[in-house]
């Protein structure tokens, strides 16, 4: 429920109005404008009556939220959230991000190698896998911490803040000392528990839309992060599952400007995961870019034909500055910068 207040209500007022409605169970959540303030009510609105608040004096009007999303959706708070990632932000009009890296951590000497490329390319943040969610059990499964200290090592050789995908909450305190940004990838996205454990760190969160889930389903993800106490959301689209098979996903970019409507929350694109293929990750990019995303995840490796896991979709070096150099200027075009 949305409760709109008139700017010169007495101080004595607001308070009484805000106790009472903490005292009916209700998370008051305050946002300042220049006319008037707004009062973004979260939890069960059902036993209260409009026309009882619109009574008062000093309320200028009350809406019903028909979505199921509250700390997420834009009516609560109708300005962009940037999200900071050790310095790197994401988000509203700050430049576009591009993160990249290999898909799986193969050693220290590979990921600093790879760091270094990606930086000169004009890539902010690292990514790189270190536990490997691998649809068969014989594939390989990553370094594991042994990976993440790998990553690590990369950041003190770089600058650059590394993002890394959580699997499970019992390497959640080990994510929280080390990684910038956590990702939690599309087989996890409706894991609820360990939603729920990462909504308890103020580490910024990599949200992966599932597979199969609808745009819904995602925002509820990213709510059930946020009601835990976990602002620091970012979307990241990677494609759904449909009949097709020329690409290992299909990519839905009409999702970029529909969270950007109903939803408060940066997004980025993966056009790694989506297109399994690396000659078409440069056109999905750009395209990504037009449609209003504020960064892209791309996977790269120098030696893609020897890589551990998904070469076939990952650019090398060359074509990844390449590909940041054309950004640039589809950038340019919608109003936005890549630094």
């Amino acid at each position: 429920m949305i409760i709109t207040l008139k700017k010169n209500a007495p101080i004595e007022e607001i308070h009484r109005l805000h106790d009472a409605f903490e005292k009916s169970g209700l998370e008051v959540h305050e946002i300042e404008g220049d006319n008037y303030d707004v009062w973004g009510l979260v939890g069960d609105t059902a036993s209260l009556d409009e026309r009882d608040i619109l009574a008062n004096e000093w309320v200028e009007n009350v809406q019903r939220v028909s979505a199921p999303y509250k700390l997420a959706n834009r009516m609560f708070h109708p300005d962009d959230t940037i999200v900071d990632v050790a310095g790197v932000k994401i988000g509203g009009t700050e430049p576009i991000v591009i993160m990249g890296g290999p898909c799986s951590i193969e050693g220290k000497e590979q990921v600093i190698r790879i760091a270094k490329e990606v930086k000169a390319a004009g890539g902010k943040i690292l990514r790189g896998g270190a536990y490997k969610p691998r649809t068969s059990p014989y594939s390989f499964q990553g370094l594991g911490y042994e990976g993440i200290l790998d990553m690590v090592a990369a950041r003190e050789e770089t600058g650059m803040p590394i993002v890394s995908e959580l699997m499970s909450a019992d390497k959640i305190d080990e994510f929280v000392e080390n990684v910038d940004l956590i990702q939690i990838g599309a087989r996890n996205m409706q894991n609820f528990d360990l939603l729920k454990a990462v909504g308890h760190i103020q580490k910024p969160i990599l949200l992966k839309r599932g597979m199969s889930a609808s745009i819904e389903d995602w925002i509820m993800s990213a709510e059930y992060i946020m009601a835990n106490g976990n602002p620091n959301v970012i979307f990241c689209e990677r494609g759904i599952r449909t009949f097709e098979r020329y690409t290992r996903n299909t990519m839905d970019l009409a999702v970029v400007p529909i969270i950007k409507e109903r939803t408060h929350l940066p997004i980025v694109i993966d056009p790694s995961h989506s297109t399994g293929d690396w000659k078409y990750v440069e056109a999905e990019s750009l395209a990504a870019i037009a449609a209003g995303c504020d960064g892209l995840i791309i996977e790269v490796h120098d030696y893609p034909d020897k890589a551990w896991s998904d070469g076939a979709q990952s650019l090398k070096p060359e074509r990844f500055a390449n590909l940041i150099g054309k950004a640039r200027k589809v950038a340019k075009a919608v109003e936005r910068d890549i630094e």
